[in-house]
């Protein structure tokens, strides 16, 4: 198939008050393997934006949208089920506009966000929308009270282009199954795998019309209005600190709830204890898995000092294991960066890195055709460095040297960002000890996956506010009504 025939093969639709639309402008979406177009899709603008908007407000405020979790279930579980039935097909379109690798589409790039919607489908079966408190005597009447859960309104959801389904789902999700109605924006880099998840909702669920609307667009004005529009009363974002600090500045003007999931400089502590085999395959593996575009990735590895140099060459052995290239073959673990925009970035970061005084293990090359970096490993990084401070994005790993455990913590803890984590050591009970320390809103011991649709995923510090994913993950979208009446 030419260039031209595949563009309009994935040309996809906006979903506004349940029909799909055009609007006459469209934006050009790149294979990041190739450079090449794959296709279009329509730019959003302001008058989109407020017709969703206003679809969205009409579908909370006169259907029983928000008062009924049984068919709010059920749509979950339409929902779900097709996502499975056409989970080849956006297999393909995954791999060919993330540049997400097929072996990961078998996971968090696209099978594991599934599990999201059914797991909120199954918890509205028993979720508590009230909470009894009993009485209190007041003035020797006795007074009865208790909360009620509802939902929270019109959301306005702005997804990254790295884990697209991951992050349109997982704010999709809890914010239906709390009632919410939503409009939901992809980024302009991966519009077409957001727009596809509109054109399931539309075509194989009972979701009625003006509930969900689905937006793609490169205009920093229709994020702008979604944030700022009157009739939006929570926010939900998922991208760089800087643009999340602008969010909530914007949205502080009418008071919105505001969740962000934001930004990570994680750290990997090697305890002198630690298997360092183990944990050097951890390391590598981890910042290649996508090409190093992972919020909560592991991208500064603290070692022993008298151990640097070991671990470093167990590090950089194991990365030349990595396979990178065409992200559709099944033996490739690693694909492109998203962007040449992106991959310019991150070069910049490394270049500068070895000017200020670290040394280049391996890596630290760009790879054409596509937006391929090879996967880089930086050692003797000073840890208050622009390369040790700095989100990079990419398949680069910081390797920074501590004297013992208080430092380690210190060198981890220094640091706007607080996502996520890793500890390594043979005692489990000091591993564990250490990770409590750090003040990160996820945490790994010895590989432990914390990942999944039961469990809250969020940050300290400039990493965010607020919590994606299990229970906590529906309360982001809910308000609490206390009510009190006099029984006596």
């Amino acid at each position: 198939m030419s260039t031209q025939e595949q563009a309009v093969a994935v040309t996809r639709r906006l979903l506004i008050d349940g029909q799909l639309v055009e609007t006459g402008r469209t934006l050009a979406s790149l294979d990041p393997a190739t450079g090449a177009v794959y296709g279009h899709a329509p730019e959003a603008g302001v008058a989109e934006v407020d017709a969703a908007v206003a679809a969205a407000r009409r579908a909370f405020d006169t259907t029983d949208w928000p008062t009924n979790p049984q068919f709010r279930a059920h749509c979950l579980n339409q929902l779900y089920q097709a996502l499975r039935d056409n989970v080849e097909e956006l297999r393909e379109l995954t791999i060919a506009e993330v540049g997400a690798t097929r072996m990961l589409t078998h996971g968090n790039q696209l099978e594991t966000p599934f599990e999201i919607v059914r797991y909120y489908a199954g918890l509205l079966a028993d979720y508590p929308w009230t909470e009894d408190l009993g009485d209190v005597e007041v003035r020797g009447q006795q007074h009865h009270r208790w909360v009620e859960k509802e939902a929270a309104g019109v959301v306005a959801a702005i997804a990254a282009y790295n884990y697209p389904h991951q992050l349109a789902l997982a704010k999709l999700a809890p914010s239906l199954a709390a009632g919410c109605t939503v409009v939901l924006k992809g980024a302009p880099d991966t519009p077409l795998a957001t727009l596809a998840l509109g054109e399931i909702i539309a075509n194989h669920t009972d979701i009625p019309a003006g509930v969900v609307n689905v937006l793609s667009g490169s205009d920093i004005e229709v994020g702008k209005r979604m944030t700022t529009h009157p009739d939006v009363d929570v926010v939900t974002f998922t991208g760089s600190t800087p643009v999340g600090r602008q969010i909530m500045a914007a949205a502080s003007a009418t008071l919105k709830k505001v969740f962000l999931e934001l930004g990570g400089k994680s750290a990997m502590i090697l305890l002198d204890d630690a298997d360092y085999t183990k944990a050097a395959q951890f390391a590598a593996f981890s910042i290649a898995s996508h090409a190093g575009q992972g919020c909560a990735l592991t991208t500064r590895v603290l070692v022993p000092r008298q151990d640097h140099d070991k671990v470093a060459e167990l590090i950089a052995a194991t990365l030349g294991y990595v396979t990178y290239g065409d992200p559709s073959d099944p033996k490739t673990y690693m694909g492109p960066l998203i962007s040449e925009r992106q991959r310019d970035k991150v070069d910049g970061l490394v270049q500068r890195a070895v000017a200020a005084g670290a040394t280049l293990v391996t890596g630290g090359e760009k790879v054409d055709p596509g937006y391929f970096y090879k996967p880089t490993l930086l050692s003797n990084v000073d840890p208050d460095s622009e390369i040790a401070q700095e989100e990079v994005f990419g398949p680069v790993l910081a390797l920074i040297s501590y004297t013992d455990d208080d430092d380690a913590v210190r060198i981890a803890n220094n640091s706007i960002y607080g996502l996520s984590g890793a500890v390594f050591g043979a005692d489990a009970d000091r591993a564990k000890a250490v990770a409590r320390r750090i003040r990160t809103g996820t945490m790994s011991v010895n590989g432990g996956n914390y990942f999944h649709p039961d469990a809250p995923f969020g940050g300290y510090k400039q990493s965010g506010i607020g919590r994606e994913m299990g229970r906590l993950g529906l309360e982001e979208f809910l308000e609490h009504k206390t009510l009190a009446e006099v029984v006596s």
